[in-house]
């Protein structure tokens, strides 16, 4: 499970972006930025291939990503929540009137950590349960993007495979990491048990051997 892709727009103009891996999904994104019909607030879904483009407009400002389709709603669109309200505290009024990318050389790093983030610590899918999941994204209805594009105007996805990889990857180092660790543990309780053990034994040793003499040999 990844978020790939994510941007900041208004309307289409494009103020900050992020790519986690080699992909024309940029290109696609501004071809939904133009063709999102209406301009109030909306969450919705568009699906192509294994990747799906969520999307999140809230006055004015427009928060999208690609996502393996496998990720589900919940967290792409928690990701997009918690980037709109990032963009908004840093930037403020700012991004009324700010010029393509104004905001990219600082933000990409916010969207770059965020991906990171939402896509392999399980702490985002839990702290977002327990927030409860957001009652907008229940009834965002995933569609294709050819509902939103024009079939002649599509373009096809490319997306490099080793993207997955690196996110496999990441969660084997996590894994061994939490298994090195386990083991580390259990060798410092075993330590500690057996150093215990081999005090219990001499104590019992001394204990017998001081019993056996007599009194006035122990206290010499």
């Amino acid at each position: 499970m990844a978020i790939l892709y994510a941007l900041v727009a208004r309307g289409s103009v494009v103020l900050a972006e992020f790519s986690a891996t080699s992909t024309n999904a940029n290109s696609i994104a501004r071809q939904i930025l133009d063709k999102i019909p209406g301009n109030n607030d909306t969450n919705v879904s568009y699906s192509q291939d294994r990747y799906i483009f969520h999307v999140k407009r809230t006055d004015g400002l427009t928060v999208l990503c690609m996502a393996d389709d496998v990720a589900g709603r919940r967290i792409p669109f928690a990701f997009l929540e918690e980037i709109h309200q990032r963009f908004v505290r840093t930037y403020g009024r700012a991004v009324l009137s700010a010029q393509p990318y104004a905001m990219n050389d600082e933000f990409s790093r916010v969207l770059s950590q965020q991906m990171e983030y939402y896509s392999h610590d399980p702490n985002a899918d839990r702290i977002n349960r327990l927030k409860g999941e957001m009652s907008q994204v229940r009834n965002v209805m995933i569609e294709n993007i050819d509902k939103v594009l024009e079939r002649g105007d599509r373009l096809e996805l490319l997306v490099d495979k080793t993207a997955n990889m690196q996110g496999n990857t990441f969660r084997f180092r996590k894994q061994a990491r939490r298994f090195r660790s386990t083991v580390w543990w259990r060798n410092v309780k075993l330590t500690i048990a057996l150093i215990l053990l081999l005090l219990v034994v001499i104590y019992v040793v001394l204990a017998f051997v001081c019993h056996g003499l007599t009194l006035p040999t122990c206290l010499k």
